[in-house]
């Protein structure tokens, strides 16, 4: 969520206008998060978030938004998007689509405690439970054909042993297709910066621009690899009991999830730390940027490879 597009006090006055919301009274940047433009807007009634999008086409949109609606209509906690005069969610500011979502009150952890793990959990398998009804589909964008397309346009960047090790690893990832498990939308980017939390209870998920038809396992994947990690890439046992404990009380993986379970920790480490080296080595231009470190997912990609059959031990 940085910066890359700027707006005026005029601009955003006239796109607010499109709205029941009340009159502008302040707006300001946010930085975190790499893909978007995002603004928290003040009016007279309340906050919200205002979201421009950078990368997606106008008529990609609909499907994320719709996602956020309807996951929040059905008790996940997350932010619904805000229908102008017309009942439409996506409307135009300063050349680029943009939404206007509700603004959660909380703020992401840094440092996840066991309960912490256990709300995630727990509302990451309540979203699992409804999503598989949803009716909109969107493949992968960021799946196997993508992660070909990055490791060619990273080759001369990276070392060749980095090289080899990404290649080795899609060589891997082939001989296990996820189309058998069970699908439905995922949000395939639910890390600790979009999850918020009042204390320790969850507020609400936001973020949801790379939501996509996908396995489900592989959204609780991306949920562990993140939220229960330690610094040196290996993975907290007790983070990820509580977390899994708690997501299986809403959603109980199947025999098949669980045989996957190590392959695809190691799917979710390896897109992770490719689109990171892709951001790091190819940076977009804006006003307020924020990269993320590419050696956070190296580390947590080599512990999953050499520590595969410990982790499938959890079982």
């Amino acid at each position: 969520m940085s910066v890359f597009t700027s707006i005026t006090h005029d601009e955003l006055t006239q796109f607010l206008a499109t709205y029941s919301v009340g009159e502008l009274v302040a707006f300001e940047g946010i930085s975190e998060g790499i893909e978007n433009t995002n603004y928290f807007v003040t009016t007279t009634q309340t906050r919200y978030v205002l979201t421009l999008f950078e990368q997606l086409r106008f008529d990609e949109l609909p499907y994320f938004l719709n996602v956020m609606a309807f996951l929040s209509e059905h008790d996940v906690p997350s932010a619904h998007p805000i229908a102008d005069k017309q009942q439409q969610y996506l409307r135009r500011l300063n050349g680029k689509p943009a939404a206007l979502v509700q603004c959660l009150s909380g703020k992401g952890v840094e440092q996840p405690t066991l309960e912490h793990c256990r709300s995630l959990g727990s509302a990451l398998g309540r979203f699992h439970q409804h999503s598989p009804t949803f009716k909109a589909c969107r493949p992968n964008t960021r799946g196997s054909a993508w992660w070909q397309e990055s490791l060619h346009k990273l080759r001369a960047k990276i070392s060749p042993e980095e090289v080899q090790c990404l290649s080795d690893e899609i060589a891997f990832q082939a001989q296990y297709p996820r189309d058998h498990l069970p699908q439905g939308v995922i949000h395939a980017d639910l890390f600790r910066d979009n999850a918020l939390f009042e204390g320790e209870r969850l507020s609400g998920i936001i973020d949801f621009y790379y939501a996509c038809n996908d396995a489900l396992l592989y959204d609780l994947v991306v949920a562990v690899n993140d939220w229960c990690s330690r610094s040196d890439g290996s993975l907290s046992v007790d983070k990820v009991k509580a977390l899994v404990s708690a997501y299986e009380l809403e959603r109980p993986l199947q025999a098949d999830e669980k045989s996957l379970w190590s392959v695809m920790l190691r799917a979710s480490a390896m897109r992770f730390w490719l689109s990171r080296l892709v951001d790091f080595h190819f940076p977009r231009p804006g006003e307020l940027t924020h990269a993320k470190d590419p050696q956070v997912f190296a580390r947590i990609f080599k512990h999953r490879v050499a520590h595969c059959d410990v982790l499938q031990a959890i079982w």
